[in-house]
């Protein structure tokens, strides 16, 4: 079941130039910041309350964010939702006709689990499942 958006996240072309751009607008600094290397980005995350923004860089001229900001520029690139249990969503998820683009969760940023929804399942926006990661 999902339970509340987790995060929205938004692919950049210079973190460090959009870190100090977003601290201005949210009136605070990213509390975190990683590589994740599976998905050849680095990100940085804001909160506002209970809203998250995970800013998006590709280390990488072949990685997802290095294309889609080719292809559309800056800008929103997914909203994620955090889940209970993620094996279940995707199942369900599935059986309603959803596409996912992996068939296994992956290890995503800020200690979660992820799976990503194919935009041409819904409405063209890329849909991010997230579970916190249980170590």
């Amino acid at each position: 079941m999902l339970t509340n958006v987790e995060h929205i996240g938004i692919a950049v072309k210079d973190i460090t130039a959009s870190n100090e751009l977003f601290s201005k607008l949210l009136n605070v600094a990213p509390y975190k910041s990683e590589q994740v290397e599976s998905e050849g980005v680095t990100t940085s995350f804001f909160k506002v309350n209970a809203t998250k923004i995970e800013l998006l860089e590709a280390t990488s001229p072949d990685s997802a964010i290095a294309r889609f900001i080719e292809k559309k520029g800056e800008g929103i690139h997914h909203i994620a939702f955090e889940v209970e249990d993620i094996y279940a969503e995707m199942k369900r998820l599935e059986s309603e006709g959803f596409i996912l683009l992996n068939t296994e969760p992956k290890i995503g940023a800020d200690n979660k689990l992820v799976c990503f929804l194919h935009p041409k399942s819904s409405n063209g926006v890329l849909v991010e499942l997230c579970q916190e990661r249980k170590i």
